[in-house]
């Protein structure tokens, strides 16, 4: 068994009706549900009602709206917007106990020819010979003595992380500009592009709200921080593997408000430019 295997597991959501879906989650002591976990959720649940097998998401928007239980299953209602020969939308609605804590528009589109360019993909120390997340935990739960790390040692980690150039969480400096980090999902996937589609969902919410509180200097460590996606949005641009090496290059072009806005793009390891990605985050700063 593979670590990718526990999301896979929750991504194979259970059909309650004909366009009505249930999804679990780890109970693992977090707090509330990850976000990545619920829109890639939603994204299987748009897919499972697309009759048609030669379109493919394209495009997502979602707006996390409470934050999830994960005590608890999550409902996926889904809505057939449209049905058309070259596209179709669905919206779908994630609940728990009736209140709706995620909503989201995914957009399908068949493969057709056309016009084509990409942004170059940033140069980088290649993932092979960089420590891998779960060894970065590790060092920081022999420097402190701070649970936290302990903690997430002990959570699933499905998608590994190899960081080019890692923040000190325990001394941040302010980092501007652009933030690379490479990611996989640990071990195969299905040749299935919604599986390999839902697994970047996932990993896209993962490294992105960072970018706008290490602008200042801050990381989630900070208990003055309040932080939480408020949004994300994402663009698939051509197929991809997610069990591959994937570039992920995100900065922080804007706060304001309590806000952070943050952008992302995704490489593949050949240089391909795979997919975007846009999120507002709340950066509330607590005041003694």
């Amino acid at each position: 068994m593979y670590p990718i295997d526990t999301l896979l597991a929750r991504l194979d959501l259970d059909r309650l009706d004909r366009d009505l879906y249930r999804g679990h989650t780890p109970n693992d002591g977090r707090p509330r549900v990850f976000g990545g976990l619920v829109a890639a959720q939603a994204l299987i649940a748009a897919y499972r009602t697309v009759d048609e097998t030669d379109k493919f998401a394209h495009s997502l928007h979602g707006y996390f709206l409470r934050p999830g239980d994960p005590r608890l299953p999550i409902l996926f209602y889904v809505d057939r917007i449209r049905d058309g020969k070259s596209f179709a939308t669905r919206r779908i609605v994630a609940r728990q106990e009736s209140e709706a804590i995620f909503n989201m528009s995914v957009s399908f589109h068949v493969n057709e020819p056309g016009l084509s360019h990409q942004e170059r993909m940033p140069d980088t120390a290649p993932p092979d010979g960089l420590k891998t997340n779960a060894e970065r935990l590790a060092e920081y739960a022999e420097r402190t003595d701070n649970p936290v790390f302990p903690f997430l040692l002990r959570l699933e980690r499905p998608v590994e992380h190899r960081d080019p150039e890692p923040i000190d969480l325990l001394d941040p400096q302010p980092h501007r500009g652009l933030k690379r980090l490479w990611f996989r999902g640990a071990g195969p996937i299905p040749d299935d592009q919604a599986l390999h589609q839902a697994v970047v969902t996932y990993a896209s919410d993962m490294g992105l709200l960072d970018n706008c509180i290490q602008h200042h200097g801050h990381t989630w460590l900070d208990p003055r921080l309040m932080i939480a996606s408020l949004d994300h949005a994402l663009w698939f641009h051509r197929p991809l593997r997610a069990d591959d090496w994937l570039l992920y290059s995100m900065k922080s072009p804007n706060a304001e408000g309590g806000r952070g806005f943050n952008t992302g793009r995704m490489h593949a390891a050949d240089g391909t430019l795979v997919a975007s990605v846009a999120q507002e985050s709340l950066m509330r700063v607590r005041r003694d």
